[in-house]
């Protein structure tokens, strides 16, 4: 597995992003009288980076892809109440940032629609359910891949050193 905590994950981050963004509009933008859009905007853009690091710390990718899908909803939601206040007369100084946010929370609803199409297509049924036996091929397949990784650096390397090399002896042949 390639992150080992929510908190690095790039799709939280981003919806982490996000709803400190929505926080910001909805601090400067008065949503008297809108019924409760602000609280209900805030508790769904919330929503999103909570249901991607509950389903994370489940451990089973069954879990997983159902609070990822929940996330998805609540980026939808916030989709919505954003569409609202865009058409909505008293947020017409404020179309610019409403369009901004629309843009991050489709990004952020991008990349779960990712993972989850790859979740869905994995064999891996989530840490919980892994062998000792499994865990240690996890852990030689990633060695193996790390020392590859590193082979093809030193082949990187090299072919650049003899490159160098052949340019340097046609530089003192030419002259």
């Amino acid at each position: 597995m390639k992150y080992s905590q929510f908190e690095e994950l790039p799709v939280w981050k981003a919806a982490i992003e996000f709803a400190l963004q929505v926080f910001d509009f909805t601090d400067r933008v008065d949503f008297r009288g809108f019924g409760d859009t602000k609280n209900q905007l805030e508790r769904a853009t919330v929503s999103i980076s909570n249901n991607i690091a509950e389903g994370f710390e489940r451990g089973s990718n069954t879990e997983l892809i159902q609070f990822l899908y929940i996330a998805k909803g609540s980026a939808g939601e916030c989709r919505s109440m954003l569409r609202l206040c865009e058409h909505a007369p008293r947020f017409s100084n404020f179309k610019f940032e409403i369009s901004n946010l629309i843009t991050r929370v489709v990004g952020v609803s991008k990349q779960l629609n990712g993972w989850l199409e790859s979740l869905k297509n994995s064999k891996i049924k989530g840490n919980k359910f892994l062998t000792n036996k499994d865990r240690e091929k996890m852990a030689r397949d990633k060695e193996f891949a790390e020392f590859d990784a590193q082979m093809a650096e030193f082949q990187r390397q090299h072919l650049e050193m003899l490159e160098k090399r052949q340019q340097d002896t046609a530089i003192v042949q030419a002259a």
